[in-house]
């Protein structure tokens, strides 16, 4: 017997969808379908497709926040780095549709969430272990954004596939590069004294 349709239900069935067919399968027909209900009778539950969207992605974060947590606490410096990028990388791996739905521009409540608060923070914490200064931050963890989910999009779409050496000694060196990059963080040029 399916548990009651509610919110989280529909959530959850929306996220294993897209782990299982992609993010962009995730339809309200699809969804309902694998309820055993009408579309129509999500919206009892559900505003629209956006809002199952936005939830995948808030559960996304907060499952995403659980793991990075785990991986980074304790560590700093070069450690706390490779935590971080590991979790984030497993995270695409064994949830590749949830991971999917964090690379988009998602609804103002996803993004002002404690969940996505707390990925934040997370980065912020990496960060310590570094001579960043904090009003470099923002550019820093846009690198570390960037770097991580463009070679994770890059392996996920199979683009490493066809070449040697394995894309693990790439990824090895890509986080290996990051931390060099965050020892000697550079500084911009209008601080730069003549």
């Amino acid at each position: 017997m399916r548990a009651p349709l509610t919110a989280a239900v529909v959530v959850a069935e929306a996220a294993d969808l897209a782990d299982e067919a992609g993010f962009e399968a995730v339809t309200l027909s699809a969804v309902a379908r694998r309820l055993g209900v009408q579309a129509p009778s999500l919206y009892s539950h559900v505003r629209d497709l956006e809002a199952v969207r936005d939830g995948v992605t808030a559960l996304a974060l907060g499952e995403l926040a659980d793991r990075v947590g785990a991986a980074i606490a304790g560590r700093s410096g070069l450690a706390a780095l490779r935590g971080y990028a590991a979790a984030h990388r497993e995270y695409a791996r064994r949830s590749p549709g949830r991971w999917q739905s964090l690379q988009r521009r998602a609804g103002e409540d996803v993004v002002r969430s404690a969940a996505a608060r707390r990925v934040s923070a997370q980065a912020g914490a990496v960060l310590r272990g570094y001579p960043v200064p904090g009003d470099e931050h923002v550019h820093a963890v846009r690198v570390l954004g960037s770097t991580i989910n463009g070679f994770l999009a890059l392996e996920r779409s199979g683009n490493f596939d066809h070449s040697d050496p394995a894309p693990e000694e790439s990824w090895d060196r890509t986080v290996v590069a990051l931390d060099s990059l965050l020892r000697a963080w550079p500084v911009p040029a209008e601080q730069e004294t003549p």
